[in-house]
């Protein structure tokens, strides 16, 4: 009976023991579960971590971020040449005050009488001039005001009238040449449309107000029409020109400013897109360019085959710039390469010499690339993802020519400064005004940005030229 006991007794505890390590295989097979998601979320924080610390730690040496955003700590993206001394260089003529021989006044001074018999001196007493000194000052401003009278003659019995000038159409009007200040300060100078009233009225007490000014643009806009053809013109018969585009508000969204631009002339327009669409507008002059387009990477450049295409290689130094800060092998001695084929490109007089030896290490290089850069990973749907080293390295294959342009191609140059200049007026435009409120305001500076800054490439005075403009006066560009 007693054995009966112990064996019932057994068998429960048995019992309670297996149920005790189903339970402890169930929290076991949980905990390892819980553990897995922790490890897989631990996984993902760190990603996103080293992602947030790679935003952080972007600049305009190793990103597309502008060299303003630096601040004190920004540093020139190319190696320069040994540090010259303050002040004016070897060679430099400079300018300063000389004397004129016809001032536009003069004033004598001599002392009022005789400290001996106390005569009182007139200015024909003056018997020598001993000492000249000239002042240079602006006159005082004042509003000129010229009066068109419409007058008639009687000739051979008939009564005949005359006729005001084409561009005098109005009783009481403002001239060009304050409607081309208007323009120039607007425009080129960035200075907002209050800010104009304010100053005609300090200066000349004119209500020379914000739609009088909004009235010039416009008028100004139509008078360069033909100036703006010959500069696609010429921007079109230039052997190298620069490609570039930035963002802006117009009407509260997002527009795109393009340029096409070389050292002499420069042409800029808006547009709603950024991509193809636009490079194919009518104001677009790549659709039509036919020789080379020295550009970013921008994938919307390729689709122009009729041209070939050089590619910035400051933009592609600091790509590799951010490769090597993340561990990158072959990154750093693809910057090397780049590096060491531009100061021989700096050296040589026309192209650099031994061009497949280049090209070789260049492919070499991308070989390392490809086998140190991890294979793209498919996920759950969509295109495999590729890291942004493997990204570059399919570029870097896709366009060597363009990259290496800069060195084997006469008259490339290494990067695509020229653009990148010409259309950070853009920028300097957005802090001041922020936005263009109108489409037709974008358009009304684009054409006349294009036209200050050709003129100013070309070493011609800006505001006579405006002027010129507005008396539809032919414009004719020489270089200085």
């Amino acid at each position: 009976m007693e054995l009966s006991n112990d064996i019932s007794a057994l068998k429960d505890l048995v019992t309670a023991l297996l149920s005790r390590v189903e339970a402890l295989e169930s929290d076991n097979a949980a905990l390892r579960a819980e553990n897995a998601e922790f490890r897989r979320e631990n996984a993902e924080l760190r990603r996103e971590s080293a992602e947030l610390r790679s935003r952080l730690n972007l600049n305009s040496k190793n990103s597309h971020k502008p060299p303003s955003s630096d601040g004190l700590t920004k540093k020139p993206g190319l190696p320069k040449g040994p540090a010259k001394k303050s002040g004016g260089q070897f060679g430099h003529k400079g300018r300063t005050l000389k004397m004129v021989e016809t001032p536009d006044n003069i004033i004598r001074h001599h002392i009022p009488c005789c400290p001996c018999c106390l005569k009182v001196f007139s200015p024909s007493d003056v018997v020598e001039v001993l000492q000249k000194r000239q002042v240079f000052d602006i006159p005082e401003p004042r509003l000129e005001v010229t009066e068109h009278q419409l007058c008639s003659v009687i000739c051979c019995g008939r009564q005949h009238v005359g006729c005001f000038p084409p561009e005098v159409g109005q009783p009481v009007q403002y001239g060009s040449r304050i409607k081309a200040l208007s323009v120039l300060l607007n425009n080129d100078y960035k200075l907002p449309l209050e800010k104009i009233q304010q100053l005609m009225s300090d200066l000349w007490d004119c209500s020379f107000n914000e739609s009088t000014v909004l009235t010039a643009n416009a008028g100004i806009y139509q008078c360069l029409e033909p100036v703006a053809e010959q500069i696609k013109t010429a921007v079109l018969a230039t052997d190298v020109v620069h490609f570039d585009e930035t963002g802006m508000r117009v009407e509260k969204s997002l527009h795109w400013f393009h340029v096409a631009s070389t050292s002499l002339y420069t042409h800029l327009f808006v547009h709603k897109k950024r991509g193809r669409q636009a490079l194919e507008s009518e104001d677009s002059v790549l659709k039509d360019y036919r020789r080379r387009a020295v550009h970013d990477c921008w994938e919307s450049y390729f689709s122009f085959e009729q041209c070939r295409h050089a590619l910035c290689g400051a933009h592609l130094l600091r790509e590799l710039t951010n490769l090597i800060e993340k561990g990158s092998r072959w990154a750093k001695q693809m910057h090397q390469f780049i590096l060491e084929l531009y100061q021989n490109s700096r050296k040589a007089t026309v192209v650099v010499a031994d061009k497949q030896t280049w090209e070789r290490a260049f492919r070499h290089i991308c070989q390392l690339a490809d086998q140190e850069e991890p294979p793209p990973k498919q996920g759950k749907r969509g295109k495999p993802k590729n890291s942004k080293g493997r990204n570059l390295l399919n570029r870097l294959l896709d366009h060597q020519e363009g990259w290496l342009a800069f060195a084997f191609v006469e008259g490339v140059p290494f990067s695509n400064n020229q653009a990148e200049r010409d259309i950070r007026c853009l920028k300097t435009k957005q802090k001041v005004a922020t936005n263009f409120q109108t489409f037709k305001g974008a358009q009304h500076y684009a054409r006349v940005q294009s036209f200050t800054s050709t003129l100013r490439k070309h070493s011609m005075n800006v505001f006579q030229n405006l002027i010129n403009a507005f008396d539809r006066k032919p414009i004719v560009f020489q270089a200085g």
